[in-house]
């Protein structure tokens, strides 16, 4: 039997307003070329939205990162990892900023600083490390690759190695938000 190479998908882009929109179709396309459900491609193109949009706002907020020498015109680049692994789509962004993501609670009249909550809730697992080869760190988010039925159990600061748990980011007793539907909803603010 021939050995199977892991499916994986590397995307280089520039820090461009258009950077976010490209990022998310590229992960439809890989991930519907992978045999994903529709489920798991919304959910994906919501995380691969969140950590982009982070990559790019650090890239412009970022302390003077030196560009790579292939950079001839000072443009920076933040990189989309998709990789399928046990069972799961693993999506990971390199940014040049060195800091690690922050889990906060935002007031409801907030603009934004809820894309680290968002992808907590709506990841399997989820973390950061600090880039080996290049200046910055990789933020990465796990799904399930055939949508999961209940996320009963599952803790998102549990999973997330680095960052500190927080209080009153989960629903309290037994309601819980259908993680799916609060990112449906989000999406659809977002493509406003």
């Amino acid at each position: 039997m021939p050995h199977q190479h892991p499916r994986r998908s590397r995307l280089a882009l520039a820090d461009t307003c258009n950077a976010v929109a490209l990022a998310r179709l590229h992960t439809a396309d890989v991930l519907v070329g992978w045999g994903a459900s529709s489920d798991v491609v919304e959910t994906a193109k919501l995380l691969v939205s969140e950590l982009a949009t982070n990559a790019v706002r650090h890239s412009e907020r970022g302390e003077a990162p030196t560009p790579p020498p292939s950079s001839e015109c000072g443009v920076q680049t933040f990189e989309l990892l998709l990789e399928a692994v046990s069972g799961a789509v693993r999506l990971s962004v390199w940014d040049r900023d060195p800091r690690p993501p922050v889990l906060k609670e935002v007031g409801v009249d907030a603009m934004g600083g809820r894309g680290i909550f968002i992808v907590a809730a709506m990841s399997r697992a989820w973390g950061y490390y600090p880039a080996r080869r290049a200046p910055g760190k990789v933020v990465w988010a796990e799904i399930a690759f055939a949508a999961e039925r209940s996320n009963e159990g599952r803790d998102a600061s549990a999973s997330s190695p680095g960052l500190p748990e927080t209080d009153g980011l989960r629903a309290s007793g037994g309601a819980q938000a259908d993680p799916n539907l609060i990112g449906r909803v989000l999406v659809g603010i977002k493509e406003l």
